[in-house]
């Protein structure tokens, strides 16, 4: 019954877990993307406006010398940062496309008793075993299992209300 319990737990766990982490990252960088975008058209405004406030005697060239370079280098910086997060933007959306492959392919292995080599090598592309230690008098040996198409997932998350 633990075991159905945990399996259970585990999936459940383990799909809103990345599915609430990869859906929040989109989310803030298709918000920094859209300030960005935002502060790069009313910089275009902005110096419209000092040419013209400059073509007409308004403002002075050393004025505008300086702010036409204050202008231009916020954009540059600005417009690298859009390339920067839409690749990252991409790169999550790719990492989507691999959580729901991996919950895929894991809801093929619901209700098996014993993880099997083929399971296994369908499941998990490697299992890191660090050297023991001591705590308390007690030897201490952590294992971090990395997930294929995942990577790493924390063991006391997957743990956590099962303990409970």
């Amino acid at each position: 019954m633990q075991a159905v319990f945990f399996e259970a737990h585990f999936r459940t766990v383990m799909e809103e877990q990345l599915r609430l982490e990869s859906s929040e990252q989109i989310r803030i960088r298709r918000k920094r993307l859209e300030r960005n975008e935002n502060r790069i058209a009313e910089l275009k405004r902005l110096f419209i406006r000092i040419y013209e406030d400059n073509a007409s005697g308004w403002l002075s060239d050393d004025r505008f010398d300086m702010l036409s370079l204050t202008y231009e280098t916020e954009q540059k910086q600005l417009e690298d940062e859009c390339v920067t997060l839409r690749q990252e933007i991409e790169v999550q959306e790719r990492q989507n496309e691999n959580i729901e492959k991996f919950i895929q392919t894991a809801h093929t292995y619901v209700g098996i008793d014993e993880l099997d080599g083929y399971a296994l090598r369908e499941l998990v592309s490697a299992i890191y075993v660090d050297a023991p230690g001591k705590s308390s008098r007690k030897r201490v040996q952590h294992i971090h299992i990395k997930y294929d198409r995942l990577g790493f997932i924390p063991l006391n998350e997957l743990m956590k209300e099962e303990t409970a």
